[in-house]
């Protein structure tokens, strides 16, 4: 995927593969979130659905293979894909979010880096799930305004390198290596000079982010629709063996 470190940071991808797995997982993937007990939160207005895609360890489901070609990656073992959803009115404030988190929600789109985890009441940051890449394909029709991925172009590359810097001088275990000043002033340079777009999808098409990518999810405007039950989207971040892979320049 030497593509993926260019200025970007992403490209999208469209196939009758990806049309045909996209097919076979949307009823599928209905069934899992109408029949799940996992609280949706925001208010009701997203299902987060960790892991709640039964496909196989290949990406196969429902008699149709993952479109690993298509995508232009390499097959791996893959977890259960996450299934993303939002409904009109994301993003609600709910009891799970403080007042804080709920405004950076609405006005940067909560947006995170993948992998980073908050850690110990403080929350501090630390890299607990160095992902290799991030792949969203969405399963259902939505409009535009639907809540669509939001990216930071190009951010992958300041991140890296800030990253990067904030280990070569860390001490023990790399996944307690706290980085959050660091991410924290990163993201915020991000903010200021990488272009923020928005980038909704059909089913059909794949989203395929590098793993430094800052990313968030806009806000439902007003008059957007989407089909039942709601902008549903599957992603797959299969892992690294290791941070030190997670933060090499070239891995991706």
């Amino acid at each position: 995927m030497a593509d993926m470190t260019d200025a970007q940071g992403w490209r999208r991808v469209a196939g009758p593969g990806i049309a045909a797995w996209a097919a076979a997982a949307r009823p599928v993937a209905e069934q899992a979130v109408t029949s799940s007990a996992e609280a949706w939160r925001c208010g009701g207005t997203w299902f987060v659905g960790l892991d709640a895609l039964p496909n196989g360890p290949d990406g196969a489901i429902g008699g149709a293979a993952f479109p690993w070609a298509e995508l232009g990656l390499s097959p791996e073992p893959l977890h259960p894909a996450q299934l993303s959803v939002t409904r009109p009115g994301y993003p609600r404030q709910g009891e799970e979010e403080t007042e804080a988190a709920f405004r950076f929600r609405l006005t940067r789109d909560a947006a995170h880096l993948d992998g980073l985890l908050p850690v110990g009441p403080q929350k501090r940051r630390m890299v607990k799930e160095p992902h290799g890449w991030i792949v969203g394909l969405p399963l259902n029709r939505a409009d535009a305004d639907a809540a669509p991925l939001v990216v930071w172009e190009g951010s992958h590359r300041l991140i890296g390198a800030a990253l990067r810097a904030a280990f070569t001088a860390s001490e023990g275990a790399p996944d307690t290596h706290d980085i959050t000043e660091a991410y924290q002033a990163a993201r915020r340079e991000v903010f200021d000079t990488c272009p923020r777009i928005e980038l909704p999808g059909d089913p059909g098409t794949a989203v395929i982010l590098h793993r430094h990518l800052i990313h968030g999810v806009a806000r439902w405007r007003d008059g957007a629709e989407a089909d039942p039950p709601g902008r549903m989207i599957a992603y797959f971040r299969p892992l690294l063996p290791s941070i030190a892979d997670w933060l090499r320049e070239d891995a991706a």
